[in-house]
């Protein structure tokens, strides 16, 4: 499994290419978003999540009025597409807790700490698909559990497929935009302040969000 940090260029990354279904078990992430028409075929392989054009993240409520938005910067990935068959691709994502980038270092380092990730204990949290089903108009369900501080529960993303293009650079791209709102306190993140007018200073309903580009091959020659 790589390790993908923002920033890192695809050349650092080997871009494999596969047809047919003869990889259906590799562990591949948001392919399920592929629709299996013939102009998508093509695209069945394995590719990479490209970090400088993605983003991990979440957004909570805060104070009941406001919303803190934040992301994850490190994470590695294993990624399958089948534009034959949906259900055939798989999607592994584990992310590094102790990235989590809000904008404030001392809101960060809370959420490292043992009221929220407890990053020294638990340094990932990870989500493996186990099914995707197509929905309509380039959108799909990707199922899947989610491990947060040792805790599974499954989870349903909904995944809309932007599209695929070559870039200037020779490399395929593909696009795709997922969500599914968590509670936070299913997993153990249970700590909370309450307000004077009543209320958590923290919602429990968290919103994951990725907005993923995936990269297959490297540029002929």
């Amino acid at each position: 499994m790589k390790l993908f940090k923002r920033g890192m260029s695809p050349n650092s990354q080997t871009h494999p290419a596969a047809h047919g279904h003869t990889h259906a078990d590799a562990n591949v992430a948001y392919a399920g978003a592929v629709n299996p028409a013939p102009a998508l075929q093509e695209l069945t392989g394995e590719w990479i999540i490209d970090p400088a054009h993605s983003r991990i993240g979440f957004s909570v409520r805060h104070a009941m009025v406001t919303t803190v938005r934040g992301s994850f910067t490190e994470y590695r990935s294993r990624l399958f597409f089948d534009g034959y068959d949906p259900s055939r691709c798989r999607a592994e994502v584990v992310i590094s807790t102790a990235s989590v980038d809000t904008g404030v270092e001392q809101r960060d380092a809370h959420l490292v700490g043992r009221d929220f990730f407890a990053s020294a204990d638990y340094p990932d949290m990870q989500f493996v698909s186990t099914g995707v089903q197509f929905v309509g108009d380039d959108v799909y369900r990707m199922a899947g559990n989610l491990t947060i501080k040792d805790v599974t529960r499954p989870v349903v993303l909904e995944m809309t497929y932007i599209g695929h293009v070559m870039d200037p650079f020779g490399y395929q791209r593909v696009g795709f935009d997922g969500t599914t709102t968590i509670d936070r306190s299913d997993w153990g993140l249970t700590y909370n302040s309450r307000l004077a007018e009543g209320g958590s200073m923290v919602s429990e309903k968290v919103r994951l969000q990725f907005d993923i580009a995936a990269i297959r091959n490297a540029p002929a020659g």
